[in-house]
């Protein structure tokens, strides 16, 4: 028991000050894109024309902001769920198909990782520019010069996936520590987590 808990401390002090960052840079990521959107709205509503870099801009601020916020709502339990099968079920059986649950999801998150990979971060449309976004004040960088490359917007899949991957690590070995009749010395996870970033 002593090798889970040796586990679980770290991984559970390193995901809750990797998600606070994430949640600060994902407020940050929400208020860019709400500010484009609305941009975008007024130039096109009253000036006939918009810039068309704005809903790039935003759509780039979305896939960060859900990359990012994704980990921190599975850690928190925010998805939505259907437990009337757990709660109906004796609490050792219920602990089981929760665990049982955590390995499928884990599974699904290693084919993700690979997808996100392989099948968007390094391929021919990832390693491809924006068709509008550029970087600001003319800087140029890589072989895109001064747009992005889609390999900013892409990886936000990879990163999100790469976090879900150890919060449902640290959620499996919280279960089966919970499972080994432990769980009183478990901290519980919650808001007070991440103060400041609410």
């Amino acid at each position: 028991m002593s090798v889970l808990f040796g586990l679980l401390w770290p991984l559970e002090r390193f995901n809750t000050a990797v998600l606070a960052i994430g949640k600060a840079i994902a407020v940050v990521a929400l208020a860019i894109m709400v500010c484009l959107i609305l941009g975008q709205v007024f130039f096109r509503y009253a000036l006939s024309s918009a810039p068309n870099w704005t809903e790039e801009g935003a759509r780039f601020g979305m896939l960060w902001m859900t990359g990012l916020m994704a980990p921190l709502a599975y850690r928190m339990g925010g998805f939505v769920s259907i437990d009337m099968l757990e709660r109906a079920l004796p609490r050792l059986v219920s602990s089981i198909l929760t665990l049982f649950l955590m390995a499928i999801v884990m599974w699904v998150l290693l084919i993700a990782w690979d997808r996100g990979l392989n099948n968007h971060v390094d391929t021919i449309s990832g390693r491809g520019c924006s068709s509008s976004l550029r970087w600001p004040f003319g800087i140029e960088i890589g072989k895109c010069g001064a747009k992005f490359s889609n390999q900013y917007q892409y990886a936000s899949l990879w990163v999100g996936v790469n976090l879900l991957i150890l919060v449902n690590a640290e959620l499996m070995i919280r279960q089966i520590i919970k499972l080994a009749g432990q769980g009183d010395r478990l901290r519980p996870l919650g808001a007070d987590d991440f103060q400041g970033a609410d």
